[in-house]
């Protein structure tokens, strides 16, 4: 099969998506496929005859991308001069030329549906979820209104938009609080207890994530979120143990814990070897692991994902689980916790690459 693996970006999460690319790369070549490796922005300006046949690895390999925070504005000044657009030259006419393409891109103009929309308008399959579940399950807001109108267990929070209404999450579902101007405009955010979870609405890997202690802390944080977008999330700390859930066609995959040495699973703990304990099938009784698998399986429902997905959970000192997350492009890196809850389940990489291209179909 030809394949097209999308990767890059100009997301904040273009690193990863580099690491994962490679990975799928090399997986679905050592299984047989006719596989060309593409940066999604950078595009491709070359001779593109038989490059199916060659195997072509087009990833530009640059010194703009770090370990944690990618130099975007850098990234950018490597496009050709005067090319529009988000998708890079030949881009298109590549992915348009494969039997399918395996999105391994994250984060923004990625994975929240723009580029699932534009393959559906012009008939390229593709892996993971369709347009409309990856734009659902990226804008956080949304998620947690669907959450709350399914019976999904998650922390109470609130939504905050610059010069908006807010929008909470209590027992009576979602609610507007009142505008910029209004008299209870703090009423919602101090109805949140400290300490408060501030992250980016359509963030991923844990950018744009803070912690706030005190309302110090919590304006700071506030101000960071926003640099990401004009709307963030606050919601209640669930201080416990931190899980995952993959789920595949529907069925979910074995539990994996994330125990980080210090801090929360943010991004460092995620990407950086060694600074988080992860262990699947996770040590905690059969009870909870069924109940964190069915739970994901009704969110992988819930917000119309297809194909494959993994959703993240906190379980509170009193053992009450806590959706935080879906995440329909989950990492494919060397130590993302899919392809290890893949391979707790009989499943090795490459087998798992080829069955994520299977479901494209």
């Amino acid at each position: 099969m030809k394949v097209v693996v999308l990767a890059g970006g100009i997301s904040t999460e273009r690193d990863v998506s580099l690491s994962s690319g490679m990975m799928i790369y090399h997986a679905l070549k050592e299984s047989g496929h006719q596989v060309v490796l593409l940066d999604v922005y950078l595009g491709y300006e070359g001779d593109q005859k038989e490059i199916f046949e060659r195997g072509m690895n087009l990833i530009a390999q640059i010194d703009a991308v770090k370990e944690e925070d990618p130099d975007l504005e850098a990234v950018k000044k490597l496009r050709p001069e005067g090319w529009k657009g988000f998708f890079g030259p030949g881009v298109l006419e590549i992915c348009g030329s494969a039997d399918c393409v395996f999105l391994a891109l994250h984060g923004a103009n990625g994975e929240d549906g723009r580029i699932q929309a534009c393959f559906d308008l012009m008939g390229i399959p593709y892996t993971g979820a369709d347009f409309t579940g990856s734009c659902i399950a990226m804008d956080k807001g949304i998620t947690k209104d669907l959450f709350k109108a399914h019976g999904i267990p998650a922390p109470k929070g609130i939504r905050l938009k610059k010069g908006a209404a807010k929008l909470s999450w209590g027992a009576e579902g979602p609610k507007e609080t009142g505008g910029a101007e209004s008299p209870d405009e703090g009423a919602a955010e101090e109805a949140v207890p400290y300490p408060r979870i501030v992250k980016a609405c359509c963030g991923g890997s844990s950018i744009g994530v803070y912690v706030a202690g005190n309302p110090g802390e919590y304006e700071e944080a506030k101000a960071e979120a926003f640099r990401y977008g004009e709307e963030i999330i606050v919601e209640q700390y669930i201080k416990g143990r931190e899980f995952s859930v993959g789920v595949m066609d529907g069925k979910a995959l074995p539990v994996i814990e994330m125990a980080p040495k210090e801090g929360f699973y943010n991004y460092k703990n995620k990407y950086q070897a060694g600074t988080t304990v992860e262990t699947c099938p996770a040590q905690i009784e059969p009870e909870k692991a069924r109940e964190l698998q069915d739970v994901a399986e009704r969110v992988f429902r819930a917000l119309r994902l297809k194909s494959y997905a993994r959703m993240d959970f906190v379980m509170s000192g009193e053992g009450e689980v806590f959706c935080l997350e879906a995440n329909t492009l989950p990492g494919m890196t060397a130590t993302s916790l899919l392809p290890q809850e893949a391979a707790a389940a009989g499943m090795d990489f490459k087998q798992l690459c080829r069955r994520i291209l299977e479901l494209a179909f």
